[in-house]
């Protein structure tokens, strides 16, 4: 009697290792999800306000080359802290961008870790169909993203270079000077405007499906 007790306990203590340990993987794999998710809806934001910003820039160095401006001075001083704005809002999101792609490699390479461990070989297939799926709609950040930070940061150089060289010559003819690598400048930053939305897109689309899966 006492030895069939001590098996039954001893399968109990079994049992519930195994259910903890089950919970715990369950509970790893939700949250790196999460994490995933949260560090995608910061990076959108982060591209929201870089928009919002890029739009403050350019019209800020429209005014200051504008024909006739009255008041340079302030035009230059307004211009030159929305640079400053853009610059430290790009710092933010190169760090978040690079986090978000971190945390998205180890959530997939975890996943499918996990996925080679299933002894039925149904939910194996349906593991990685699922895995593939959801990894296709993540890659189109990836492929959407392609040149971007390039071209902000090609953006971002120009805008301060004009702003270096304003502040050597911020006189008509200096203005006058600059104007032609202004008014590129001015465009370049809606040509990056455009080649941002298919990203964001592509952000949102991977959001809604991890949303889908339970992850806010």
């Amino acid at each position: 009697m006492k030895l069939s007790t001590r098996y039954a306990a001893f399968f109990a203590t079994l049992l519930l290792a195994g259910i903890t340990c089950l919970s715990g993987c369950a509970t790893t794999g939700m949250q790196r999800s999460e994490k995933t998710g949260t560090t995608m809806k910061t990076v959108e934001s982060d591209i929201q306000q870089a928009v919002i910003q890029v739009n403050l820039t350019d019209s800020s160095l429209e005014d200051l080359i504008r024909p006739g401006q009255l008041d340079v001075k302030k035009s230059f001083e307004t211009y030159s802290k929305n640079v400053d704005t853009l610059e430290n809002q790009g710092k933010r999101l190169f760090q978040h961008s690079d986090k978000m792609r971190a945390q998205g490699k180890e959530y997939f390479e975890e996943w499918q870790k996990q996925g080679n461990s299933y002894t039925n070989p149904e939910i194996q297939t349906l593991s990685e169909q699922r895995r593939a799926e959801l990894g296709a709609v993540y890659g189109n950040i990836s492929d959407s993203s392609v040149g971007v930070k390039g071209a902000f940061k090609t953006y971002l150089t120009d805008i301060k270079e004009i702003r270096n060289y304003l502040l050597n010559d911020l006189t008509p003819k200096g203005i006058d000077t600059i104007t032609p690598s202004a008014q590129k400048a001015i465009k370049d930053g809606d040509n990056l405007k455009d080649s941002i939305k298919p990203v964001l897109a592509a952000i949102g689309s991977a959001r809604s499906e991890l949303a889908q899966s339970g992850t806010k």
